[in-house]
């Protein structure tokens, strides 16, 4: 799940102008090919994959065989996996690659600083989906349709980049380009009680209106049990992570011309929402709270509803974490005023260093393509002989892998269908304004969002002020 990063200091240093926001509408899937070209036999067999399903590729895996790469990556559950795997790639390449992990806290930073610089001490990084707008702008980053639409670099057929989730694909696109290459990702869905759902009569919420109404019914904070509870924390990946969505929903536009808009009767609409949700039916110092801290109220059963990370439920339903197991129903983001459904959306992605040499990007873009084609994503997911299992796979065929849903579906009722749905048809790769100065413009909204929360400035005077820090930072 993404974490707030307070990187304004650092992008202040950058003088860069607005770009287009991306609007993609990618889809499909391809089977895989077969015949291409044969590694050597004594490459043919790896530690957790059977190398030769990478035979199929017509491509020379070996062709910057002796690099050294270092790719920048979160201490996270599924780049651990990843990490587990890593021998796999050595062997097939005979590129020494290697993962460096990096707390979320400090990774843009790290990131940024080294791009900007030209270093090249990271090849690739997991990358934040709203930095690609800065990196873009500044030239930091390759296009990968250089690469992808290069022959002897990849074999379209075998790789199949349209099999990867298309709101992803947008997420990491600017102006319909490719820019990273998506490892793992998520949507936001609706997580709920079923047995006190049950209990009250009600089902899952189809509408916002719905789902405050469904917290009300079942609010007895007499009892200790809350009726809902979202995001509160101030950060560009915390509140503005579930807000905008909110916002979406509302029918609300993040761009008149070339003007971010954040004071819009939309977004009033949705921050009123927001707070008199919060402030009625979640506990107390909700204002504090992260995504963790959600899905442990959920789990000790302190909280009847709430709407996050479709990977949380692996937390949630963890029978030596949650007293709630078995008792978990899930269901797609509400639709808002405007009859429209937006799930938060997030991935972390590798794109190419600028700054590297050629034979250096040849072996970073073998990295890339090898973490994520299917036969990783498998033996990263369920596939994988360690005990976590993820959740995040980027590829939409797996979501149609028997395997991996027999895995999935042990989460609780209905999850499969929810986290198919939204990935499928409410994911929008705009549903938070995408430009170079995003660092700036989200903590100002974060603190906007924030302060209507805890009652230091009421909604309109809380987006009056946002708007108008925006403006500035936009003209400066």
């Amino acid at each position: 799940m993404p974490k707030n990063s307070n990187d304004r200091t650092l992008f202040d240093k950058f003088n860069v102008s607005r770009r287009t926001a991306v609007k993609t509408a990618l889809a499909g899937a391809a089977t895989l090919a077969a015949p291409g070209l044969m590694i050597g036999r004594a490459h043919a067999a790896g530690q957790y994959m059977d190398l030769g399903s990478f035979q199929g590729a017509g491509i020379d895996w070996r062709m910057a065989e002796g690099e050294e790469i270092t790719i920048a990556v979160i201490p996270a559950g599924y780049f651990k996996n990843l990490e587990e795997v890593m021998p796999d790639f050595r062997t097939l390449t005979g590129i020494n690659a290697r993962l460096e992990m990096i707390p979320p806290g400090q990774i843009r930073q790290k990131a940024v600083l080294d791009l900007s610089s030209k270093t090249g001490t990271y090849a690739s990084h997991a990358a934040d989906p709203m930095y690609y707008q800065l990196y873009v702008a500044n030239g930091w980053i390759d296009p990968l349709d250089d690469y992808l639409n290069n022959d002897k670099l990849t074999d379209n057929a075998w790789f199949d980049y349209e099999d990867i989730q298309p709101g992803h694909r947008g997420a990491t696109s600017v102006d319909g380009v490719p820019y990273g290459i998506p490892f793992d990702g998520e949507a936001t869905i609706q997580i709920y009680r079923k047995d006190v759902y049950d209990a009250a009569g009600i089902g899952p919420a189809d509408t916002l209106e719905q789902y405050a109404s469904n917290a009300a019914k079942v609010h007895d904070p007499d009892n200790r049990l809350w009726g809902c509870a979202l995001r509160g924390f101030r950060g560009a990946g915390q509140n503005m992570y579930i807000y905008p969505s909110i916002f979406k929903a509302y029918g609300g536009e993040w761009f008149d011309g070339d003007r971010v808009t954040v004071d819009t009767p939309e977004a009033l609409g949705a921050l009123e929402y927001y707070v008199s949700l919060l402030n009625k039916y979640a506990p107390a110092g909700v204002e504090n709270w992260n995504w963790p801290d959600i899905a442990d109220a959920f789990g000790q059963g302190t909280v009847a509803s709430y709407i996050d990370a479709h990977g949380s439920a692996a937390v949630v339903a963890n029978p030596e974490k949650s007293k709630v197991v078995g008792k978990i129903g899930f269901a797609r983001w509400p639709k808002g005023p405007s009859g429209k459904r937006v799930t938060s959306i997030w991935n972390w992605s590798f794109p190419i260093n600028g700054a590297l040499s050629e034979k250096q990007k040849h072996a970073t873009w073998l990295f890339n393509q090898w973490a994520g084609s299917r036969e990783v994503q498998v033996a990263t997911t369920y596939a994988f002989p360690g005990a976590y299992k993820r959740t995040g796979a980027n590829r939409a065929s797996l979501w149609k892998d028997p395997k991996f849903l027999e895995l999935m579906s042990q989460f609780g009722d209905n999850y499969v269908e929810a986290t198919t749905e939204s990935f499928a048809n409410d994911t929008d790769p705009d549903w938070r304004p995408r430009l170079p100065q995003w660092p700036a413009v989200g903590d100002t909204m974060a603190t906007a969002i924030q302060a209507a929360l805890v009652g230091q400035a009421t909604p309109a005077a809380a987006l009056k002020e946002a708007q108008e820090k925006i403006d500035k930072i936009l003209k400066g």
